[in-house]
């Protein structure tokens, strides 16, 4: 039974047309595509044919998403029951354009609704077609990267094909509008703005790979809790701080201190390696170095990285150390969130997250005078405030409100961890001139990557007091190492 606007069956052009002729409708959906105008006459509409213009698209995008998968994979059937909506605003968009039927005998002005939402269908289909036809060998390849495109080629060409389909669709809908120029307007910025926003919003996937998924790629097994080990950490612990060796008099000792609470990466757990083997190299805090970290790698030869060790950890190295000669040195590395808390993750031990105001509280009670803390974080320059003092120095991977960068499942150290220790406190014994270095360092970096939310801007803040201790530790360690 023919479809029309008010329900009767009528032809879209006074030319007899062959019913349900879907080819006639795509080739006319190839001009509506190249931004030419289609020609009418010939075109019908029924129930059927309006069904299959709608399904076509689609279908398109099913198997496009497939064949980018190589190997077998699942159809989520839950993906047919997203995305409609912008079909339907799309079909209200259209009965806006065209209340009613127009004059037949015009060949190229959309005679009703349902024939312009027709040929918005049609030219989708075919340039769904090319579209997919460029982007289903770069996917399936791994070409469609900055590492093969360049970033500028990626961008531009992710922008031509998400413009098109909306360039192609307004204009449509503009020659289709009513004559006044107003009306016009707001029906083609409607249409575009429904294109775009079902664009940006579309993230489910009609497909997903069945192959199992290697250890990198699931992430570290969880740790076995046994009754041995519970009762071997605090033996670790207590065994660790006992042998911190006692300050030297006459001799600015550093006390170092590395904190990585989360378990789940293997970065926090390199990261908290690379800065001890670097504080005792560079600055001579062998046997004076503890580090504290939650992996279950190390559940046997590091002590737990939890808030009440790291408070034992303090108040040991301060009880060692010489308060108006020696530095405390901490550096903390984990995933960071808004307001400063540390993410803790040793499942299935239930850790605390680290505040600064929980440092600041501890450092205080361990009458520590000189301190330097590192922490390598998203919003990590939240702990600049809380921690600042005469005798502080304190670092950060980010500022308040920036997240900080390489701390994934598949990074090596963190963008802070390796232009910081591993680069630029290996040249320079300054923890001054080595921020300013990383900074620029990282900054470059996350340009080179394209970081989406801003560049990190690592943060320090150097008491007036401090500096001057640190010049004479400097100083000092550049004498030992000629």
């Amino acid at each position: 039974m023919p479809m029309i606007d008010s329900g009767r069956s009528e032809d879209l052009s006074p030319e007899a047309a062959r019913p349900g002729s879907l080819g006639a409708w795509w080739r006319q959906g190839v001009r509506g595509a190249l931004l030419l105008s289609p020609t009418w006459s010939g075109l019908q509409t029924t129930p059927l044919l309006v069904l299959c213009l709608v399904a076509a698209p689609h279908l398109v995008g099913v198997l496009a998403e497939r064949l980018i998968i190589s190997g077998p994979a699942s159809f989520d059937s839950r993906a047919l029951l997203m995305g409609w909506l912008v079909t339907l605003l799309l079909l209200w968009l259209c009965w806006l354009s065209v209340p009613r039927p127009r004059d037949p005998a015009a060949p190229s002005v959309a005679p009703n609704a349902v024939g312009l939402f027709s040929m918005m269908m049609a030219q989708e289909f075919v340039i769904g077609i090319v579209v997919w036809s460029i982007c289903v060998p770069l996917l399936r390849n791994g070409w469609f990267t900055a590492e093969v495109l360049g970033k500028v080629g990626v961008w531009t060409l992710w922008g031509v094909l998400a413009a098109w389909p909306v360039m192609a669709t307004v204009v449509l809908a503009w020659r289709a509008g009513a004559q006044r120029r107003l009306p016009r307007v707001w029906i083609a910025l409607a249409t575009a703005g429904v294109l775009g926003v079902g664009n940006w919003t579309q993230s489910f996937s009609f497909w997903r790979a069945d192959r199992p998924l290697s250890q990198e790629e699931s992430g570290p097994e969880p740790l076995a809790l046994t009754q041995e080990l519970m009762e071997a950490q605090p033996k670790l612990l207590a065994g660790q701080l006992k042998a911190l060796e006692p300050q030297r008099r006459g001799v600015v000792d550093v006390y170092a201190i590395t904190f990585a609470p989360y378990a789940p990466e293997d970065v926090f757990k390199r990261e908290s390696q690379l800065v001890a083997e670097v504080m005792q190299q560079r600055f001579g805090s062998a046997g004076r170095t503890l580090q504290l970290v939650n992996h279950r790698d190390t559940a046997r030869e590091r002590p737990w990285a939890t808030p009440l060790n790291l408070q034992r950890a303090i108040q040991r190295s301060a009880a060692l150390m010489d308060k108006e000669e020696d530095v405390l040195f901490i550096h903390l590395t984990s995933h960071g969130a808004r307001g400063g808390p540390l993410v803790a993750s040793l499942w299935p031990v239930d850790i605390e997250p680290m505040t600064p105001m929980m440092l600041k509280a501890w450092l205080d009670e361990a009458g520590v005078r000189w301190s330097v803390v590192s922490v390598s974080a998203c919003y990590s320059g939240s702990w600049i405030e809380p921690l600042a003092g005469e005798g502080m120095l304190v670092m950060t991977a980010a500022d308040a409100d920036h997240t900080s960068y390489g701390c994934g499942r598949h990074s090596p150290l963190t963008y802070f961890g390796r232009a910081m220790y591993d680069e630029q406190l290996r040249n320079t014994l300054s923890f001054e001139q080595a921020h300013v270095a990383a900074k620029a360092v990282i900054e470059q970096r996350e340009r080179d990557v394209g970081k989406p939310d801003g560049f990190s801007n690592p943060q320090i803040r150097v008491g007036d007091k401090v500096r001057e201790k640190l010049v004479q530790l400097e100083a000092q360690r550049a004498m030992a190492l000629r």
